[in-house]
C-alpha cells in the first residue's frame, strides 16, 4: 500500500535540500501535492523515503491511476508529475532574476544555476536519460560518440489511438519550441511543460529564449529560439546572431540545422539553435590546409579534415566574421558543379545551405560553416548526400546539427540488436535482423579472434567506422582526391568575381 504521507514529504524535503524551496514554504507545497493528488489525509512523517524526485514521482503516478485520478496514459502521467514539481519552482520573472545575478558573477555561473535548475525540477529528464548506451568509438577523424537512445518513453496504442481521434485543431502553443510552452499543462499530443523555465536571451536586438532539452544528448543540452514562431532560415542574421551568443557565453557552442528538409532538423517551423558545454570530435578534427579569401584576407580560413565538407574562418572581430560567412553562403546558395553531382536547384527548388556552428577559441570568434546539399536522384531518393541505402541498417534519418559535429544518435532497436549480433559472433544461437546480416559477416571476417572479452569493444568500433561512413556520405566533397579537387574548385569560386 502507498503510503501518501512519507512520499509526499519525500518530496518536499528533497526539494529543500535541492534549494528549490526554502523551509519556510514546506507546509504551503505540501497542501498544493496533497489537493494534485486528491489526498485529504496526512500524517506527519519522521521518516522519508531514500528514493530520488523522479522515482517518487513514478510511484504516485502509478498510485493516481490505480485510484482513478487519471488514466494510464503516458501523456497524463506526466501532466500530473510536471504540475507536483512546479509547486517548487519560482515563476519565471524570478527564475530569469536569478539567472542574471549568477551572470554577474560569471556566465559560468548563471548556466550552472539555470542547468542544476532544470534536473532537480525533473525537466530534464535524468532517471530516463541514464538509460541511453553512450560510448566513444575511434575513427580517422577523431573520437566518434555513439548514443544509442533509450530515453524517450514509447507511447502505448491507446495513447496513440487518442491521438488520432482527437480533433487537430488546437494551435496552442503553435509548436514545441514555442515561448507560450513555458508553464504549459499539456494536453494528450502536447507534452506537459508546467515545470518549464525559459530564460530571456536578447540576440541582435531581437527576443530570444534559452532553455534546455528535456532529453539532453550531451552535457548542457540547449536550445535557443526565436520568440516568434517563423521558420528556419539560414543567413547573415543566423551568424549575427550565433557568434553574439558565444560573446555572452564564451563557454558555450552553438550551432543551427541547415533550412532545407533532408538535411536540416526535425523541427524546422521553429527558428532555433541547439548549444551547449561540450566538445564535439568535429571540434577537435584536424585543420587539412588554409586557404585565403581575396575579400576577407584578415579572417583566418581553414578546410577541417572531416568527413563533412567544413570551412572554418577565425577572426578577433565577430562582424568580419558573420560579412565572411554570409559571403561564403551567398557563393554556395548559388554554386553548381556537376562533375561532383552538386546542382544548386532544381527548377526553382534551392539545394545548396550550409550547417554553422560557432564557438569562442582562444579568444577568438570561430565560425565551422558545414557545406550541404538536399538533391535526390533515382540511385538515392532519400538525397545524394544522406546515409546510403548500405548504412541504413544503422542509420537513415536526417543527418542534422549534432550528428554533424560527431554524435550519433542512434535508434532504440539497435540495443537489442548489437546484443544479438556480440551473441552470433561468439557463436551462440540467435537471430540476427537480415538487414545486418551482410555487415555481420564482414566483421566475421575482419576479426579471427572474437572472444567474451573483446566482443563488446569490436561491435562498438565497427558500429563507429558506419557512423564515419554515415557522415562520409553526407560530404558533398568526399575526403578522396578528386573530392578534395572539387573542394578547392569551390574554393576558387570564393576569389573570382
Amino acid at each position: 500500500m502507498v503510503n501518501h504521507s512519507s512520499l509526499v514529504e519525500t518530496l518536499v524535503e528533497k526539494a529543500i535540500d535541492k534549494k528549490l524551496i526554502q523551509a519556510s514554504d514546506q507546509i504551503y507545497a505540501r497542501n498544493q501535492i496533497l489537493g494534485l493528488l486528491g489526498i485529504a489525509n496526512y500524517q506527519k512523517e519522521t521518516a522519508r523515503s531514500d528514493q530520488d524526485i523522479p522515482d517518487v514521482l513514478d510511484i504516485l503516478a502509478d498510485d493516481a491511476v490505480d485510484r482513478g485520478l487519471i488514466e494510464d496514459l503516458l501523456d497524463e502521467r506526466e501532466q500530473l508529475t510536471a504540475k507536483i514539481m512546479d509547486v517548487f519552482i519560482s515563476k519565471p520573472s524570478e527564475i530569469n532574476e536569478a539567472f542574471y545575478r549568477n551572470y554577474q558573477d560569471s556566465p559560468v555561473k548563471a548556466t550552472d544555476y539555470f542547468y542544476q535548475l532544470s534536473k532537480d525540477s525533473n525537466y530534464i529528464q535524468t532517471k530516463r536519460i541514464a538509460n541511453n548506451i553512450q560510448f566513444k568509438t575511434a575513427s580517422p577523424y577523431g573520437d566518434l560518440d555513439i548514443t544509442i537512445n533509450l530515453s524517450k518513453p514509447e507511447k502505448d496504442p491507446e495513447q496513440i489511438k487518442r491521438e488520432k481521434e482527437m480533433k487537430q485543431d488546437v494551435a496552442y502553443p503553435k509548436c514545441l519550441l514555442c515561448a507560450e510552452n513555458e508553464g504549459y499543462v499539456g494536453r494528450i499530443g502536447h507534452p506537459a511543460r508546467s515545470n518549464h523555465r525559459i530564460i530571456e536571451v536578447p540576440l541582435e536586438d531581437e527576443e530570444w529564449f534559452l532553455q534546455y532539452s528535456p532529453y539532453v544528448y550531451y552535457n548542457e543540452h540547449s536550445i535557443v529560439f526565436a520568440k516568434e514562431h517563423r521558420p528556419m532560415k539560414i543567413n547573415r542574421d543566423s551568424f549575427a546572431r550565433l557568434t553574439a551568443f558565444v560573446e555572452k557565453f564564451p563557454h558555450y557552442f552553438i550551432g543551427s540545422n541547415a533550412d532545407l528538409p533532408i538535411v536540416g532538423g526535425s523541427i524546422l517551423s521553429h527558428d532555433h539553435y541547439q548549444g551547449g558545454h561540450y566538445t564535439f570530435a568535429m571540434t577537435n578534427a584536424e585543420e587539412e590546409f588554409h586557404f585565403t579569401l581575396d575579400n576577407f584576407a584578415d579572417v583566418e580560413a581553414v578546410v577541417v579534415k572531416w568527413p563533412l565538407s567544413v570551412i572554418r574562418l577565425r577572426h578577433s572581430n565577430r562582424n568580419k566574421l558573420v560579412d565572411a560567412a554570409d559571403y561564403i553562403l551567398q557563393k554556395w546558395r548559388n554554386y553548381s558543379d556537376p562533375e561532383a553531382d552538386i546542382l544548386a536547384y532544381s527548377k526553382d527548388t534551392p539545394h545548396n545551405t550550409i550547417t554553422p556552428i560557432a564557438r569562442m577559441r582562444g579568444g577568438l570568434f570561430e565560425i565551422d560553416l558545414v557545406l550541404r546539399n538536399n538533391r535526390t536522384s533515382t540511385e538515392h531518393p532519400m538525397g545524394i548526400f544522406h546515409p546510403h541505402d548500405d548504412v541504413h541498417h544503422i542509420k537513415k534519418e536526417n543527418i542534422g546539427l549534432i550528428e554533424v559535429m560527431g554524435l550519433a544518435v542512434l535508434p532504440p532497436r539497435l540495443k537489442d540488436e548489437l546484443s544479438d549480433i556480440k551473441k552470433y559472433l561468439l557463436g551462440e544461437k540467435v537471430t540476427v535482423a537480415e538487414y545486418h546480416l551482410d555487415w555481420v559477416q564482414s566483421i566475421k571476417e575482419k576479426h579471427k579472434n572474437i572472444t567474451e572479452q573483446n566482443a563488446e569493444v569490436i561491435v562498438e568500433n565497427e558500429l563507429g567506422k558506419k557512423f564515419a561512413r554515415v557522415l562520409e556520405d553526407a560530404g558533398v566533397y568526399k575526403t578522396d582526391k578528386a573530392g578534395r579537387l572539387a573542394f578547392k574548385r569551390f574554393l576558387a569560386n570564393l576569389n573570382e568575381a
